[in-house]
């Protein structure tokens, strides 16, 4: 039984919640002796990714959600993580919904969450990147507007966070996807999209970032021309697709882990089909659990990706895996790096691995 199973087994008889917080805690009073602790090993570095204008030590990267304050970045730096997003962080602190909030399918390895972007606010978020060892890993910061923020007062909540926090991060991303905050998906028509990247127009000539818009699987694939094009009109680094799905039979909230995968691999491809010869990047997210859904995913153009739910289900150990795999897919397939490797997606559909 390895470490991270017996971890878990204790974690997994607490709420969900409480969980969460205790981990990380724990995570973020001692990162240093944690990553040791899990026994991580170092990334080979011919697994760097080139993302969009950025570079990825690792194509896996923490997605938004897990560590919403940026309490532990500092761990998630240390281990195998490419990349770390942190938030949804809103300008002002708030407390989200009501408990429960969090809800774990385990047979299912996927979670169901309405938290609500509880948060401690932009200020405190700072504080803690400022204060946090990063070990040269890419920085994401994932801003939301307030609750109480009416639909035509959201573009000043992004211009606020975009303000703030823009000179401390390596790339920001637009999250109107989220089904836990009332009226927010409604932010995701071209036109209250326009709206928002019009008012952030100053802020980044100011200070220049990549920015990324994440986006849900339940929108309609037809709008999605108009979208990426939006996209394009206003300078984007890229999307990233996808947020989680609403299961009515399941409850109220979003759903995460391997019951988002099928619709969330589904809705990339189609993103994918549409970007080809475009100059956004997209950054695939949404129940990736297993790494023949990430050849999956490379088959078809893809390249950075991000997890959450399996990292819960599975601990550190899913990226050391991962790794081994990639560089058995090197070994077949004589490349020298992933940057090679990706050049020629349609190979990698047939690999077999031992």
């Amino acid at each position: 039984m390895s470490l991270y199973s017996v971890f878990k087994f204790a974690a997994f008889r607490l709420d969900p919640e409480a969980a969460h917080h205790l981990s990380l805690s724990m995570l973020s009073h001692f990162p240093k002796s944690s990553a040791e602790l899990f026994n991580t090993p170092e990334v080979d570095p011919r697994l760097s990714l080139k993302v969009g204008s950025m570079n990825w030590s690792f194509p896996v990267g923490l997605a938004a959600g897990l560590d919403k304050n940026g309490e532990a970045i500092e761990f998630f730096s240390r281990i195998l993580f490419g990349a770390v997003e942190i938030g949804t962080v809103t300008p002002l602190e708030q407390p989200g919904n009501d408990k429960p909030r969090l809800f774990r399918y385990v047979e299912e390895e996927s979670l169901r969450n309405r938290m609500g972007f509880n948060n401690h606010g932009m200020e405190a978020l700072a504080s803690n990147v400022t204060s946090s060892l990063r070990f040269g890993k890419t920085l994401g910061i994932n801003l939301g507007k307030n609750k109480n923020t009416k639909a035509e007062d959201a573009p000043s909540d992004y211009a606020k966070l975009y303000q703030r926090l823009a000179p401390l991060a390596d790339y920001l991303v637009i999250n109107v996807s989220s089904p836990n905050t009332p009226g927010l998906r409604d932010l995701q028509s071209t036109e209250s999209l326009k709206l928002i990247f019009s008012e952030l127009e100053k802020h980044r000539t100011q200070c220049p970032k990549p920015l990324y818009l994440k986006i849900s699987p339940d929108m309609a694939t037809e709008d999605l021309d108009a979208l990426f094009q939006v996209c394009h009109d206003y300078n984007l680094e890229g999307i990233i697709a996808t947020n989680t799905t609403i299961m009515a039979d399941r409850g109220e909230g979003g759903i995460s882990g391997r019951l988002l995968y099928p619709k969330a691999q589904h809705f990339r491809l189609k993103c994918l089909e549409r970007l080809k010869g475009s100059s956004l990047e997209m950054i695939g997210v949404g129940g990736f659990a297993d790494f023949s859904e990430v050849l999956d995913y490379w088959s078809h153009g893809g390249r950075a990706l991000q997890i959450y739910t399996s990292f819960i289900f599975q601990g550190p150990q899913i990226l050391s895996q991962w790794q081994n795999e990639i560089l058995e897919v090197l070994k077949i397939t004589g490349a020298r790096d992933l940057e090679e490797l990706l050049k020629n997606p349609k190979e990698l559909g047939s690999i077999e691995l031992s």
